[in-house]
Order: C-alpha cells, then sequence, then structure tokens
C-alpha cells in the first residue's frame, strides 16, 4: 500500500510539474510574441522616384542615331507632363491620360532608305478613349500634326540594354506606378474573377 500511495504521489507531483511547466512555456512564448519588432513595410516609391527611375534608363540607354536620342528628359511640376527632348524637337507624353493596362513592348527598325540604325526597344502606351497621349513638337515648337497623338512611346538602344539586367519590366514597372500616380488609368487584371 505504501508503494501505490508513494507511485500516486509522484504522479500528483510530476502532473503539477508538467502543468507548471506547459504555463510557463506559454507565458514566455507569448511575451516573445508581443515583444517582437514589428516588421515595417518598405514606403512606396513616390513620383519624384519613379520619374528618376525612368529619366536615368531613357538617358543610359538612348540610342545614338542622332535622330532618336533621348537629349534630356524632364517632369513638370505636377508631375502629369512628361518632356522628352530629341534632335528634331520634343515630345510632351501627358501621364494622366494614359492607361496602364496598355503598355507595350516591341522591336524597332529605325532605319530608312538613306541609312542603317542600330535596333531599338520600343515601349508604347495608349491613351485613354478621348485624350491625347502626346504632342510632339518641331524645333520651332510647333506642334508636328504628322505624330499619332492617341499613343506614346519611349525608345531605348537595345545594344546598350544588358543582358539578363530586368531594365524591361523595371521601366514597365515604374511606368505603370507613374501613370497611376499621375492621375491616369491604374493597371488592374481584367481577367481576374
Amino acid at each position: 500500500m505504501i508503494q501505490v500511495e508513494r507511485r500516486a504521489g509522484l504522479l500528483l507531483a510530476a502532473g503539477v510539474f508538467a502543468a507548471l511547466l506547459a504555463m510557463g512555456v506559454s507565458t514566455s512564448w507569448a511575451q516573445t510574441a508581443t515583444h517582437k519588432k514589428a516588421v515595417t513595410a518598405k514606403p512606396e516609391p513616390t513620383a519624384a522616384d519613379l520619374f528618376e527611375y525612368i529619366r536615368g534608363a531613357l538617358l543610359a540607354y538612348s540610342p545614338d542615331d542622332r535622330i532618336n536620342d533621348n537629349l534630356e528628359v524632364s517632369l513638370d511640376p505636377t508631375a502629369t507632363v512628361l518632356t522628352i527632348k530629341q534632335p528634331d524637337g520634343h515630345c510632351d507624353i501627358f501621364l494622366s491620360a494614359l492607361d496602364a493596362n496598355t503598355v507595350t513592348w516591341d522591336f524597332y527598325d529605325a532605319s530608312d532608305s538613306m541609312a542603317s540604325r542600330q535596333p531599338l526597344a520600343r515601349m508604347s502606351v495608349v491613351s485613354l478613349p478621348g485624350k491625347s497621349a502626346r504632342i510632339c513638337y518641331d524645333l520651332d515648337n510647333q506642334a508636328d500634326p504628322s505624330i499619332p497623338t492617341s499613343r506614346a512611346r519611349l525608345l531605348f538602344s537595345w545594344e546598350k540594354i544588358p543582358d539578363g539586367s530586368g531594365v524591361q519590366s523595371k521601366v514597365t514597372k515604374a511606368m505603370k506606378k507613374l501613370i497611376a500616380l499621375s492621375g491616369g488609368s491604374a493597371e488592374k487584371d481584367i481577367f481576374k474573377p
């Protein structure tokens, strides 16, 4: 009988010890969870940040054929007009009139009957219905009516873009965000159920 009481006493002590141990562990987990530092979200880039990235890409990867060169890129104070200066004038791209869902890239052969030129990467963005995507001006600041206003185009040199750099996807992402921040139509997944 004494052995039975001793075993019961040991079992009771083991049970109490296990319960205290479990409470201590759960309390320390709760304290650890509440004392962990909250992970702060990375701040979204501003219109100025996005513009600087796009400007840098346009200038760094600019064609060098004296016709399609991107000589300077600027953004107006309202962050809605992107101006690209080229040798034959400049184009004002109206970011608030663009649809971010229509960004495309294509291969553009800038050669003509007079000269062969390097191949270009051309990014195009279509305007929203009833709005002009761009207006291009000659050196005398006269609007050129021969250039379609329904789409904006940005030109890059294929030869200058490093292989595997992801420049196209990064410029596309930056442009879509800049369009949205400037009042244009933001990107949306139209095929999402």
